[in-house]
């Protein structure tokens, strides 16, 4: 494995136990068992990939072909519960300030990552040139997963009402575009990743939300 393979590997995983936290804590807010939490944490960060491998023509999904991304959200998603668990206090007094904010991090995190690996594996199977595609299967993979679990959990989906979501998903899958012919692979993911961070954290802080009726 070279080093540009090793660092994607290493950001899938970071986006992968993000996204499975995310999903992890929406169950356990909702009173689902260990099984509804792991389901939810498994679906949260590995829809996204699913979708995009479908898209891709990649059979089986990459999340087929190396467990390693379900095992990871299994394993977070179960640790999240046994502590929530055994310490259930943790969900009491000012949860809902804790709650927001560690569901921001994760999905922040998660979404900065899953859309630029989902721009590179669009590029890696030979879509480079049909930008168009690239970009809508990066935005796809940062973005499945949080509607599958949002839908599963009968919450209206992040994409459409918190703080810019899918826009700065957007806004980091062309940044990615535009620099990958101009610096390395890992620059640009990188690079896209940051930009998608920040302006979730901005619009968190700021309050920003695109136009809406009433």
């Amino acid at each position: 494995m070279g080093y540009s393979d090793l660092m994607i590997f290493i950001m899938e995983l970071l986006g992968t136990v993000a996204f499975a936290s995310s999903g992890a804590m929406l169950g356990i807010r909702k009173k689902m068992d260990i099984f509804g939490v792991n389901v939810l944490g498994v679906t949260t960060a590995v829809g996204g990939g699913m979708i995009r491998d479908v898209i891709l023509g990649r059979n089986p999904p990459a999340m087929f072909q190396n467990s390693v991304y379900a095992v990871t959200a299994i394993a977070t998603s179960t640790v999240l519960f046994l502590l929530l668990y055994v310490r259930e206090q943790l969900f009491s007094g000012n949860i809902a300030v804790w709650y927001d904010r560690v569901m921001l991090w994760c999905d922040t995190i998660g979404l900065g990552v899953f859309t630029v690996v989902g721009c590179d594996a669009a590029v890696s199977a030979g879509y480079f040139q049909n930008r168009f595609l690239t970009v809508f299967v990066g935005v796809l993979t940062g973005v499945g997963g949080g509607m599958l679990r949002d839908m599963m959990s009968q919450e209206m989906p992040y994409i459409f009402v918190k703080h810019v979501y899918a826009v700065a998903s957007l806004a980091g899958a062309l940044v990615y575009v535009a620099l990958r012919p101009q610096v390395t692979r890992i620059g640009a993911m990188m690079m896209g990743a940051v930009v998608v961070i920040v302006i979730r954290f901005l619009a968190a802080h700021y309050r920003w939300n695109l136009p809406r009726v009433g």
